[in-house]
């Protein structure tokens, strides 16, 4: 295990490097107390609207900018929501949801008061086909919403879903825009926001840098406890650790090699969160590539794998080997794997197939923990006889590789080394590997008539002890097919000053306007 083990030590001068050019930039400054909140952005933006964001931090900037009927609960009180831009949301039927927004709800630019007409465009906006939108999946039950007053409507499903409630709504492609202002901008659009109602409006945006925000006057709903808040976009793991020590910014994710480190030496004045997180890593093997068409050498690849050295060598030892998709926090989840790692049965399969020179292209995004990952997967596939030469991206790149709607590229990948953000339900963490989702997040080409019809029957079932077998075979059906290598769920780790309390939601993304002190 040696060969593989690093931890933050190894990164400690390529991160002081990404943090001496983070001090440089013009307008940087320490993070202090008062009315401004600084936070880490894990990323840049690049489109704004709820329609065809990409997440990350676009998904925590439209929290500040849009509204949702309701919202989720932080995390770390259990699962549960309230409402939000609604006042009044209750189930009317089991298959019709009644809404009631409040009456102070404006839109920015003299576009008046936030309507039930919008609430209507914004979801089946999302849910027509023709706009191909990629979060198009979370309003499958969706059958249309009925406008029943300026403020006051009815969501009608197609049948009954359980999710719909945690899945959609409160989530990002549940974010309302306002009808007048889309249409005015031709539809849709990215970075400059047409109009919104939230309590924050974007300040200033310095690309690849920072992104500001202040509080929008037209808010009357419950005040935010800092008046202006400020993304540092620091992409890597590293570099934010070390901007956290230097007092450039009060709140980050942090990695687990940090994390190890914190735990024996926290920064002074300063709060270390930890908890189980949902957050899904894996291998995705391309299906429709041929040199993976023989089962033998796909299973090969899944024994080749000990995950556990992946565990100690990425994550210091502080995240568990995962069995599939669904955390053990969730319904559905299994308790073990179906090929465990087995150098011998691998390297019996590929003898068997006739394969001795295989050579594989393992892309990647370009953080440290991937990194790693990549090289300990490059030394087990070694021993093998397997060649695996890494490539690393940055997020622009890295999230068009699977695309097809960037070109045909998507049709000959290899093996991709992926982390989706999980939901607060099995059916949000499965819903990427439908046949639908071929060419759009279904990278590894799993086409399963019979994977489709449990994710269907699961969403209309309310019976959690049904809906766990479902759920649980779906995972085998992936494993099964060889297109999968399952790694973890990731820890979720973060550091925060001392007397901030911050919002986390289940899938690690923050609720900024929910931020306090005490």
């Amino acid at each position: 295990m040696s060969a593989y083990s690093m931890n933050r030590r190894h990164f400690l001068i390529g991160a002081a490097a990404g943090l001496s050019a983070l001090t440089l930039r013009p307008g940087l400054s320490y993070a202090v107390e008062g009315d401004t909140l600084v936070v880490r952005g894990a990323s840049d933006i690049e489109i704004l609207d709820p329609a065809f964001q990409n997440g990350l931090l676009e998904e925590e900037i439209g929290r500040c900018l849009f509204l949702s009927l309701n919202r989720l609960n932080d995390v770390r009180e259990g699962a549960g929501w309230t409402p939000y831009a609604a006042s009044e949301l209750s189930q009317k039927s089991d298959a019709e949801i009644a809404f009631v927004l409040h009456d102070w709800l404006q839109w920015t630019g003299d576009f008046g008061p936030v309507t039930a007409e919008d609430v209507k465009y914004s979801f089946e906006r999302v849910a027509d086909p023709k706009n191909a939108s990629a979060w198009a999946y979370a309003f499958d039950a969706l059958d249309k919403v009925e406008v029943t007053g300026e403020r006051s409507g009815i969501i009608h499903l197609k049948s009954p879903s359980a999710p719909f409630w945690v899945t959609t709504l409160p989530y990002y492609m549940g974010h309302i825009v306002c009808k007048k202002a889309v249409e005015a901008a031709g539809g849709k659009f990215t970075t400059e926001v047409p109009a919104s109602a939230g309590p924050y409006i974007i300040d200033k945006w310095v690309p690849k840098q920072s992104l500001s925000l202040a509080l929008n006057p037209g808010w009357k709903g419950p005040a935010p406890t800092f008046a202006k808040v400020k993304f540092e976009i620091i992409t890597d793991d590293e570099s934010a650790a070390l901007a956290y020590e230097s007092k450039a910014i009060d709140y980050s994710k942090i990695s687990l090699n940090t994390l190890a480190t914190y735990r024996d030496q926290l920064p002074e004045s300063s709060t270390l969160i930890q908890m189980d997180g949902n957050r899904f890593v894996w291998l995705t093997i391309n299906l429709g590539n041929p040199k993976f068409a023989d089962e033998k050498v796909r299973r090969a690849l899944q024994y080749a794998l000990d995950v556990s050295q992946v565990m100690e060598g990425s994550y210091s030892g502080l995240a568990a080997p995962a069995t599939g998709v669904v955390p053990p926090s969730m319904v559905g989840h299994r308790e073990k794997i179906l090929y465990p790692a087995d150098i011998e049965k691998a390297q019996n399969l590929l003898q068997e197939a006739g394969v001795s020179d295989l050579a594989i292209e393992l892309a990647a995004p370009n953080d440290k923990t991937s990194e790693l990952t990549c090289q300990i997967v490059q030394a087990l596939f070694g021993a093998v006889g397997v060649t695996v030469d890494i490539k690393t991206y940055d997020d622009a790149v890295y999230w068009t590789l699977g695309d097809k709607t960037a070109g045909d590229a998507w049709k000959n990948l290899d093996m991709v080394l992926m982390s989706f953000a999980g939901g607060v339900d099995p059916s949000e963490n499965l819903t990427w590997f439908r046949p639908s989702q071929i060419g759009v997040y279904n990278w590894s080409q799993f086409d399963s008539p019979e994977f489709e019809t449990l994710y269907q029957e699961g969403m209309a079932e309310t019976d959690q002890e049904k809906r766990g077998v479902m759920y649980r075979r779906m995972q085998d059906l992936m494993e099964e097919s060889g297109g999968f290598i399952f790694l973890t769920h990731e820890t979720f780790a973060a550091v925060a000053r001392e007397g901030l309390k911050p919002c986390i939601l289940a899938d690690g993304y923050l609720d900024v306007p929910r931020f306090t002190r005490g």
